[in-house]
C-alpha cells in the first residue's frame, strides 16, 4: 500500500477554497497540524466560532477530498473555533444518528446557550481524577457496567486520547465500520456500546497532539458515532485537568462528574484540583468514591487499610459532596482489569460488583429525570 504522506493531504486539501472564497484552508493557516495513523487522516479547520454550523460544507469538502486519496481508509476532520472569532467555542457538527427504538428512561437532550446534547443520550457523566494511578478507568468501567446491571442503557466514551485503556480493560479488538464512509458503529461488549481512540489508532503508536487535535478527536467520538438511544453515556476522563477535560466543559452539557480518589493525603490533594475545575465551569460534582480504600488479603480475608482509611469520605463531608462508597484493592479486580472481564460483569453476584452498582445506584439518583445542563460559555486565554 502507497504511504500517505502529510504533504500529500496539505497538497490535496490546497484544493479546498477558505469561506473569501480566494484563498484555500491550507494558505489561509485554517489547517491544524496533519496527523497519519494506519491509513487515517487526522486534522482540524479553525472557524470563527460564530459561523462554525455555516461552514460545516466546508468541513464535508475537507473530509471528502481526503478521502478520495489512492489508499486512505478513512478521515477524522472537526472544526476547531478560533477564539477571537467569538465568545465561545465552535459547536461540534452533529450527525444524524441511528437510534434503535425503545422507551428512554432519561429526559432527552435540550439545547440551550449554543451547547447541545447528543441526540439519544439521555445523560453524559464524567468520571475524573486529578492523577493517574487511581484506578479511574477500572472505576469507569465497573460503574457503566453497574448502570447497566441496574436496568438501564449505557454507554462509554474513552476520553484519554493519549492513553486509551477501554480496548483493553473490555476486552474489545478490531476496527469500528462505519456507516455512509463516515458514522461510526460504536463496539461493543457486556452489553455496554464502547468508543476509543484505541479502536482507530495502534496500540504502539505515538499520540504527539496539541489542543485542537484533541478537541477535534474528542467531538468527533462524541457526535459522530452511531451510539443509539441510551440513558446515560459515562466519559473515561483522562487523569487531571488538561485540555480533554476543558473540552468537555466547554462543549458537552454534563449532567455531573464522579471523583475518584484513593484515601491518602496526596491523592486527595490532586482530587481536589479536579474538583474545583469542575466547580469552575459549573458542572455538578455527584461524588467521590475512595478507589482502593482497604485491601483484602486473598488467604486470610484480613483488612487492612495499607493506603490508610476514609480520606476520600471526609473530604466528600468536607466540602459538602456525595460519598460514593468505598471500592476494596482486591487480587480480583487486579486480574480482572487485565483480563478484560470486569468484575461486574465476571462476577455479578460478589461483594465488589454490588459495591459498584450501589454507586450507580448513587449517581443515577442525582441525574434520573433531570434535563441536561447546558455548558458554560468560557473562554480560557
Amino acid at each position: 500500500m502507497t504511504e500517505i504522506t502529510k504533504e500529500q493531504v496539505l497538497e490535496t486539501l490546497a484544493t479546498v477554497l477558505g469561506p473569501d472564497l480566494e484563498h484555500n484552508i491550507v494558505e489561509a493557516g485554517m489547517v491544524s497540524d496533519v496527523f497519519i495513523s494506519d491509513g487515517k487522516v487526522y486534522f482540524s479547520i479553525t472557524v470563527p466560532a460564530d459561523r462554525a454550523k455555516e461552514l460545516e460544507p466546508l468541513r464535508l469538502a475537507a473530509e471528502r477530498v481526503i478521502k478520495d486519496i489512492p489508499g486512505v481508509k478513512g478521515a477524522l476532520v472537526a472544526l476547531t473555533a478560533d477564539k477571537k472569532g467569538a465568545s465561545g467555542a465552535a459547536p461540534a457538527s452533529r450527525p444524524q444518528q441511528q437510534a434503535s427504538h425503545g422507551h428512554s428512561h432519561a429526559p432527552q437532550p435540550q439545547q440551550r446557550a449554543g451547547k447541545i446534547g447528543v441526540p439519544g443520550i439521555g445523560a453524559i457523566i464524567a468520571v475524573a481524577s486529578g492523577k493517574g494511578g487511581v484506578g479511574k478507568s477500572t472505576t469507569a468501567v465497573n460503574l457503566a457496567l453497574g448502570l447497566l446491571a441496574n436496568g438501564l442503557r449505557v454507554g462509554i466514551l474513552d476520553a484519554d486520547i493519549y492513553g486509551p485503556s477501554m480496548p483493553r480493560l473490555l476486552k474489545i479488538s478490531g476496527r469500528p465500520t462505519q456507516i455512509d464512509g463516515r458514522i461510526i458503529n460504536p463496539m461493543e461488549n457486556y452489553g455496554l456500546k464502547v468508543m476509543s481512540m484505541g479502536f482507530l489508532v495502534d496500540e504502539e503508536t505515538a499520540m504527539i497532539w496539541r489542543g485542537p487535535m484533541v478537541q477535534s478527536a474528542l467531538m468527533q467520538m462524541l457526535r459522530e458515532v452511531a451510539w443509539g438511544e441510551l440513558d446515560v453515556l459515562v466519559v473515561d476522563m483522562p487523569p487531571g485537568t488538561g485540555d480533554a477535560q476543558l473540552t468537555m466543559a466547554q462543549q458537552v452539557p454534563l449532567a455531573g462528574a464522579v471523583i475518584v480518589s484513593t484515601p491518602q493525603d496526596l491523592a486527595l490533594i490532586d482530587a481536589r484540583k479536579g474538583l474545583n475545575m469542575f466547580k469552575k465551569v459549573e458542572v455538578p460534582v455527584l461524588g467521590i468514591v475512595e478507589n482502593m480504600s482497604y485491601f483484602i488479603a486473598p488467604d486470610t480475608g484480613a483488612r487492612y487499610d495499607i493506603f490508610g482509611h476514609g480520606g476520600a469520605r471526609k473530604e466528600a463531608e468536607r466540602i459538602g459532596v456525595p460519598f460514593l462508597g468505598e471500592v476494596p484493592l482486591t487480587i480480583n479486580i487486579r486480574e480482572t482489569s487485565d483480563a478484560g472481564t470486569p468484575l461486574v460483569a465476571s462476577e455479578p453476584d460478589g461483594i465488589v460488583a454490588s459495591i459498584y452498582r450501589d454507586i450507580a445506584a448513587k449517581v443515577w439518583a442525582q441525574i434520573e429525570n433531570k434535563p441536561q445542563r447546558a455548558a458554560p460559555a468560557i473562554v480560557f486565554e
